[in-house]
């Protein structure tokens, strides 16, 4: 069912993106007893079971009912302050919640779940909100380094260009453009944001000034989800675009040579991570000159982006980018 999220002047001034290593170590969690959320990830998965093995994540799924409708309590994945926040600030704001709010929102996301408020961890969790919080935050901290830290300066850089691309769509054609095709359950009309998620009822939310932030995911895939009452920032999560190719090994085949040329197909696949003209031409063992001008022609056709850091330029793939190598 629908959850209509209402604009005003205001709101429109405080639509922002971020990247949350935090969700995202929550909803790999999530992924793992999900068979509807298997699909791309499955390479990944297949890579997780040896470390499954060791890694009881028994807490945290108690408070992630398997099937909707469902609640996860907002304060393990509370939205983020700053637009690509650290794990280890947004871990110490999760053990710092307030064990009051915690219990209302673990009793909420309890209830959604046959005999879990009867359960003997579901009333030791009420019992002792405090010391849940600080369970949750142990098992989250567990998962994190052993799902997605690995992996996450991948991760990172992928998500980082996912704004990147929604940022250009806002700037060429506003907010129409922008959650245009940000979902196929989202829909924008007439200073109302529509998000239809998996609940049974209608929500509506009036932002009132608060505005909304827009979480880029890769495991969120394929839900959309939304909600976030107060005290927490109004938020979006939605599946980044070119997670299709995100396991598969780049490859710079035949085929892709004859498409793009042969040093231009290996600029393209060395770029697994953010990199400057430089590290390229000294990794590939070309002429800075020769990959400068490489890189300004896949810049130009979509397949990279560009960002000053410093005196430094760095280049990543876009979606568009990853796909083509996938």
């Amino acid at each position: 069912m629908p959850l209509h999220l209402h604009f005003d002047a205001d709101d429109l001034l405080r639509i922002r993106f971020a990247v949350s290593p935090l969700c995202e170590t929550h909803e790999a969690v999530r992924t793992l007893r999900r068979a509807d959320r298997h699909g791309y990830h499955t390479p990944w998965l297949r890579r997780m079971r040896a470390t499954l093995a060791g890694l009881d994540l028994t807490p945290l799924w108690l408070f992630m009912p398997s099937s909707p409708p469902g609640y996860t309590p907002d304060f393990l994945g509370r939205p983020p302050d700053t637009p690509l926040a650290d794990f280890g600030e947004e871990l110490a704001r999760l053990r710092a919640t307030d064990p009051a709010l915690a219990r209302a929102e673990m009793a909420k996301s309890l209830a959604c779940t046959p005999g879990g408020p009867e359960s003997a961890r579901g009333r030791a969790a009420l019992a002792d909100p405090a010391a849940a919080i600080r369970e949750l935050a142990e098992v989250t901290e567990r998962a994190w380094h052993a799902l997605l830290a690995p992996d996450w300066p991948r991760l990172r850089a992928l998500l980082e260009a996912e704004i990147a691309h929604r940022s250009r769509q806002l700037a060429a054609g506003g907010l129409r453009r922008l959650f245009a095709d940000l979902h196929p359950r989202v829909t924008w009309s007439d200073g109302t944001l529509t998000v239809r998620t998996r609940t049974d009822f209608v929500q509506t939310q009036d932002l009132a000034g608060r505005g909304v932030l827009l979480l880029p995911s890769i495991f969120v895939w394929p839900d959309v989800v939304s909600g976030f009452d107060p005290p927490w920032q109004p938020t979006v999560i939605y599946p980044a675009r070119g997670i299709g190719g995100l396991w598969s090994p780049p490859r710079s085949g035949p085929a892709l040579a004859r498409l793009l040329g042969t040093n231009r197909a290996a600029v393209l696949t060395a770029l697994d991570a953010p990199s400057t003209t430089t590290a390229l031409a000294h990794r590939l063992r070309l002429a800075p000159s020769s990959v400068s001008a490489h890189l300004s022609v896949l810049r130009d056709t979509g397949l990279l982006t560009a960002s000053r850091h410093g005196h430094e330029v760095h280049y990543e793939r876009t979606p568009l980018g990853e796909a083509l190598l996938g």
